[in-house]
């Protein structure tokens, strides 16, 4: 699976500087929406002059603005079933943050659907907040012809009371290219009751026996109830019943019943979107062979790319985080132990990489250069990182079992000896081990002296320095953070379970 590559970007820059025409099998995407917000604020109108939001990680900022009008501007010169529509959204939405979404959605599906081959398929995860206008929107690009199902994925959760019913299911717009299309038909185990039907007589498989003399039920073939009867072990009565139980497996409906990720689940990396690995298996495997090329523009924690890996098949994965790009990274080491290794297409690699991206976006600077040691980002919100950009996260054997701490700090531009005391001041008032800043700049001889005075942490591997500088070139170069080895006891991301077969294609009903 040498094709298998993940991109670091605008799904929409990737999709039209790198992906062929007609060399994707398979699609899924899960674009991100602002399902947490009001409904009602998603129609309020906007006057389109303000600057596009600094995009982070699990927020959606498509908001009315230069950027979306601009978007809806190309789709609608582009002329087609696809301008029309937009035009009629305007009409009916008026200029709103909902007509934002489809305007940046427009494009992104046109360039999907280029990509695609004549018999693949694409699957577009929604929720109820906008899954009808995107059904009419997918119509306008691939064609009502060409719409194959509304797959409900119904999942269990418990919600707090409120003037409406609990929602507890997502849509998926499950859609072909042409007539001619990849289709695995899949089949469901039948629950306990599916399997027992009533019937007449004694022309089938299997006979249950319930009578009042015997409560509990008894499962005999043909030739057992015949034999039993004949030699007067049970006796049939009024109280008897005769089912069926089917040896033809159900096929699968397009209401899928698979348990959401709760707290506890093994599979769960912490990322708020995630999807459960069952979910993106009955897709792939329905609508692609061995071997076949898995697109998610929209990869998030990777779910899609990881179990494509596991089915055998190829993936080309995209987002536009390196938050995600981490996350993905790490959830390959732990799934298949270092066996696969991802290619990654669109990060620095460079001096001039790096000071590029510090230039356009010090957030995504901030995210990369953390992923490069295996640090995680603080969850807190901009401007309240009290002088935290990252923790990692380590046991020590000799601290009994505690959880130890390195507080990260990432400078773009001018450093000094200040940021040095700074971050000798959090990780006393953390109590943390260790001190980490990833500077750009080089660090001066003051800078490295403070350093110095802050003496080490002591572990079974040796000596480590309380406070560590480590430039972006030496990064890049290969130097890590110096503490106990990352491989044994690093716990700052959850691990991923072990990649396992995926068996026979008969899957459980939840």
């Amino acid at each position: 699976m040498d094709d298998s590559i993940l991109y670091y970007g605008d799904n929409l820059d990737i999709l039209r500087q790198y992906i062929r025409d007609e060399s994707v099998d398979l699609i899924y995407l899960d674009p991100p929406f602002k399902s947490e917000q009001d409904y009602n604020v998603l129609f309020e109108e906007r006057n389109g002059s303000g600057s596009q939001a600094q995009m982070i990680a699990f927020e959606d900022t498509w908001s009315w603005n230069q950027e979306s009008a601009l978007a809806y501007k190309e789709v609608v010169e582009a002329g087609g079933e696809v301008c029309r529509a937009m035009q009629s959204f305007r009409l009916l939405l008026g200029e709103n943050d909902m007509l934002a979404y489809l305007a940046m959605m427009a494009p992104r599906l046109v360039e999907l659907k280029r990509v695609l081959k004549p018999t693949g398929s694409i699957y577009l995860h929604c929720d109820p907040t906008a899954s009808h206008y995107l059904k009419l929107l997918m119509d306008a690009v691939f064609g009502k012809r060409n719409f194959r199902n509304e797959i409900v994925w119904h999942y269990r959760r418990w919600t707090a009371a409120s003037r409406h019913f609990q929602k507890m299911h997502d849509v998926i717009f499950f859609y072909s290219k042409s007539s001619f299309y990849i289709f695995n038909i899949l089949h469901i185990e039948p629950t306990r009751g599916q399997k027992k039907k009533h019937v007449k007589g004694w022309d089938r498989n299997t006979v249950m026996i319930d009578s009042r003399r015997q409560p509990q039920l008894i499962v005999y073939n043909r030739a057992q109830v015949d034999e039993a009867v004949k030699e007067g072990r049970i006796r049939l009565s009024e109280f008897a019943r005769i089912v069926e139980v089917k040896d033809k497996r159900t096929v699968s409906p397009d209401v899928w019943r698979i348990n959401h990720i709760n707290s506890q689940a093994k599979e769960r990396l912490g990322y708020p979107t995630q999807k459960p690995e069952a979910l993106l298996e009955r897709i792939i495997e329905a609508s692609s062979n061995k071997g076949d090329t898995i697109l998610d523009p929209f990869c998030g924690c990777g779910t899609t790319v990881a179990v494509a890996q596991r089915l055998t098949r190829k993936w080309i994965g995209i987002d536009i985080t390196h938050l995600a790009i981490t996350l993905i990274k790490h959830r390959f080491q732990t799934s298949f132990e270092d066996r696969v290794e991802v290619k990654v297409v669109g990060e620095p690699v460079s001096l001039p990489d790096a000071e590029a991206l510090a230039k356009q976006d010090p957030y995504q600077f901030q995210w990369w250069a953390l992923g490069l040691v295996g640090a995680r980002p603080v969850e807190e919100k901009k401007g309240a990182d009290r002088g935290i950009d990252g923790r990692l996260y380590f046991h020590d054997e000799n601290k009994n079992g505690k959880t130890n701490q390195i507080i990260f700090s990432v400078k773009s531009g001018k450093v000094s000896v200040s940021h040095i005391r700074d971050l000798r001041g959090v990780i006393e008032r953390e109590n943390a081990e260790i001190g980490v800043l990833l500077t750009f700049k080089e660090p001066t001889r003051q800078m490295i002296s403070e350093a110095a005075g802050a003496g080490f942490y002591h572990s079974p591997w040796g000596e480590h320095p309380r406070i560590q500088i480590l430039s972006i070139s030496e990064l890049l170069a290969g130097k890590r953070v110096d503490y106990p080895p990352s491989r044994q006891v690093n716990v700052t991301f959850r691990r991923a379970p072990k990649a396992k077969g995926s068996g026979s294609g008969i899957m459980p009903m939840l």
